[in-house]
């Protein structure tokens, strides 16, 4: 395997499976709903990759470590905030509000996370298949890979997809795809894989910061 892809690709999956499973908690599902967002979220940009490559069945399905990671790091989740609960219940409005925030903070950090080394890894699996003279191909693979998570996270748990609706979001995903397969033929892998992925983290929190949109009707 890849290690140059498999790192950032570990990162990505326990990144989404943090924003999966706090949305969750958020939502109110159970720890079944919990366990099931995370995973979902960490692996349906991926088995969509897989899917439009013709990989089949998808990369999840041939190794359980996946999987596995994706559990372990929702059940940490949960645990986390299971402890914490009787403290936050014997909290005023005002600190109820502040873990509120609070939240939603990780969920755009570890969604930021994840949209970054996803989209990379995504793009650099669709160069490895053999499409790495087809431009668009490469960037939109990395741009499904690193927002199809996300968008089954939010239907799944009743939101309009984050892409549709927030700070400049896919378009982070398509600029940083865009640097990687330029980078990719011009310089090296390495280069390719940490300047993609810092593009897309600097947008993406530049937007969530000073609140940036795409034009609305």
């Amino acid at each position: 395997m890849n290690i140059i892809l498999f790192i950032p690709e570990m990162i990505g999956i326990a990144a989404f499976a943090v924003s999966g499973a706090v949305t969750g908690i958020r939502k109110k599902f159970d720890l079944f709903g919990i366990l099931a967002l995370g995973a979902i979220t960490a692996l349906g940009g991926g088995v969509t990759r897989d899917i439009l490559l013709g990989h089949l069945p998808p990369r999840m399905f041939h190794n359980y470590r996946y999987l596995t990671l994706t559990a372990i790091v929702s059940a940490i989740v949960f645990l986390s905030y299971k402890l914490n609960t009787r403290k936050r219940e014997g909290q005023g409005i005002l600190n109820k509000a502040l873990v509120s925030k609070t939240t939603l903070a990780l969920i755009n950090i570890f969604d930021a996370i994840g949209l970054a080394t996803f989209t990379i890894t995504g793009c650099g699996y669709a160069i490895e298949a053999g499409f790495g003279n087809n431009f668009f191909l490469v960037v939109f693979l990395g741009t499904m890979t690193g927002v199809g998570g996300g968008v089954l996270r939010d239907i799944l748990s009743a939101s309009v997809p984050l892409i549709f609706r927030k700070e400049v979001y896919a378009t982070a995903s398509i600029a940083g795809g865009i640097a990687y397969f330029l980078l990719y033929n011009s310089i090296s892998q390495t280069y390719a894989v940490i300047i993609g992925a810092s593009i897309i983290l600097i947008i993406r929190f530049t937007a969530i910061f000073f609140r940036w949109g795409l034009p609305k009707a």
